[in-house]
């Protein structure tokens, strides 16, 4: 984010009326505000300050009276930084424009005369959208190397960049991670970004589901064993602990390890060495343990299936992942994500998502997580006889119940509940534009902000 060594952020107010270029710098001095009153003034602070966010009245001189300097100057300011959220600010009668506006890729829009709160309200979450975008960027970066936040993790909801931080502070920290999640969050994305992102990125990332294994071959997987040690040992074989020396042992469904085998486990995140099954010399291995579970293991720990000093030896950092239905607008992100991945295999012609299938997707509770949607956009792809994949390809139940599960005595908490919901979801279709927001929601431009004041859901 651009604070020009002001620790401010900046926002471009493109204004030719020296009075509102006063009235906007006096107002929002929460920002490092830069005014220019013409195209080429805007461009040059543009490519000087790099501002994220502008505000752009339509009617500039030469021709103050009409929209076509505006338009100039939003095409120009989207080419030389196609990133910068462009609100356009027009007069009465210019709605049409407006919307043209939007088309041609502003963010926003707002009519005069100019409400100082309304339009600050709109600033704000203009500058929130792009500290996400920023933020995501960011961590892109540290991680796969591609567009997707650590090892693959594709998400904009803050609850999930918060956790990817986590896991970024305790990278390379050599400690044990615990990654508690539902099935199907992403707990072995989040451990391979954990792996990428520390000093032994360039060793082995070994991964073993430990549910998935029979009990009586689980010790050999982990420990390995040599020749002879059992019928059917022909050769001597490295187990995952000894492949994973110098890098990441990733532990999958750790609360599904049998007792007698966590002992050993036990002995090994002790002593670091191990003994193959069959073999008497002990094998030192120095390999960095991250485990993950969606199981309770308080519980197991009181019913004494799972051992606390075992325990307390895996979890020294604890990361708990939230489900997909409590990371706001992830599930229309990832779909998207989804389509674009194999419609180009499975139905060339899909090119997205009509909105009612949108609304299915972002209202649903997802119970088996991303695995459960990326399945069932799949399915979708396949199904879609259009360009568009709709609810019905979907194969999806009518409106989702989550909000009527308790019946709420208090009348005003479930009207405000309610109001949060339907707000979020239109915030999360409409991806962040208060004017197409308040079009979903069947209200007008200032009951929103109303509302959104009144909810504290600004951003």
């Amino acid at each position: 984010m651009n604070e020009g060594g002001t620790g401010l952020r900046t926002l471009l107010v493109v204004e030719d009326d020296a009075g509102l270029q006063a009235q906007l710098k006096w107002a929002y001095e929460d920002y490092r505000v830069l005014v220019a009153g013409d195209h080429d003034a805007a461009i040059e602070m543009l490519r000087a300050d790099e501002p994220d966010v502008v505000t752009l009245d339509l009617g500039l001189p030469p021709d103050p009276d009409g929209t076509r300097e505006g338009f100039r100057t939003l095409k120009t300011i989207l080419e030389v930084k196609p990133d910068t959220k462009v609100i356009v600010v027009s007069g009465h009668g210019e709605r049409a424009s407006a919307l043209s506006a939007i088309a041609n890729g502003a963010w926003d829009f707002y009519q005069k005369p100019i409400d100082i709160d309304e339009l600050g309200l709109i600033v704000a979450r203009a500058f929130h959208v792009r500290e996400l975008e920023v933020e995501n960027a960011r961590l892109a970066e540290r991680g796969a190397g591609d567009n997707h936040v650590l090892g693959g993790m594709i998400t904009g909801a803050p609850e999930m960049l918060k956790v990817a931080r986590t896991i970024e502070r305790v990278a390379n920290l050599d400690v044990s991670v615990m990654l508690l999640g539902a099935s199907g969050t992403g707990k072995e994305l989040l451990a391979r970004g954990l792996h990428e992102a520390s000093a032994r990125r360039d060793g082995a990332f070994v991964a073993i589901n430990c549910a998935a294994i029979p009990e009586n071959l689980l010790e050999s997987e982990l420990f390995g064993h040599e020749k002879g040690a059992f019928t059917g040992a022909v050769k001597t074989t490295e187990g995952k602990i000894e492949l994973a020396h110098g890098g990441t042992l990733f532990l999958d469904e750790v609360g599904d390890i049998p007792l007698p085998l966590q002992v050993k486990l036990l002995r090994f995140l002790q002593e670091r060495t191990i003994e193959r099954i069959g073999g008497r010399k002990a094998i030192p291995v120095d390999t960095r343990i991250v485990c993950a579970t969606h199981r309770d293991l308080d519980a197991m720990i009181a019913q004494q299936s799972f051992r606390d000093d075992l325990y307390y030896r895996l979890a020294e950092m604890v990361v708990k992942i939230p489900p997909l239905a409590e990371r706001p607008g992830d599930a229309v992100l990832l779909a998207r994500h989804f389509l674009h991945q194999y419609a180009p295999e499975m139905n060339p012609g899909v090119r997205g998502f009509a909105p009612d299938a949108l609304q299915a997707i972002d209202e649903g509770r997802w119970p088996g997580n991303v695995r459960e949607l990326e399945n069932r956009i799949k399915r979708a792809v396949i199904m879609a006889d259009g360009k568009l994949v709709m609810r019905e390809d979907l194969d999806m139940a009518g409106g989702d119940d989550r909000d009527g599960e308790e019946a709420w005595l208090n009348l005003r908490s479930a009207r405000e509940a309610a109001d949060r919901v339907a707000i979020r979801r239109a915030m999360t279709q409409s991806e962040g534009n208060i004017s197409l927001a308040a079009k979903l929601l069947g209200i007008s431009r200032p009951t929103l902000y109303d509302l959104l004041k009144q909810y504290r859901m600004q951003g």
